[in-house]
């Protein structure tokens, strides 16, 4: 086996753990969000999804100002409060 084997399952493992999913956080009102990093998920309980709905912010991608935020509605998991 030559010396790229290494660096072949170094970077599957890199890969991996890149498109694993980020644990969200939770706040009340989108306009608690501060620093919002690409990637990051933040859920906003304001009540402005549907019935077993949150709204989803995310740092989707970069633009000219910083990052630029996604928003949809996700269903709920775990209690609802």
């Amino acid at each position: 086996m030559s010396g790229n084997g290494g660096l072949l399952v170094l970077t599957i493992g890199m890969l991996i753990v890149a498109a694993s999913p980020a644990s969200a956080s939770h706040v009340s009102r989108e306009t608690d969000i501060v620093n919002l990093r690409l990637g990051e998920r933040v859920l906003v309980d304001d009540g402005s999804c549907p019935a077993g709905q949150i709204k989803e912010i995310s740092g989707a991608k970069l633009g000219p100002t910083g990052v630029v935020r996604a928003r949809k509605c996700v269903p709920r998991t775990g209690p609802n409060r």
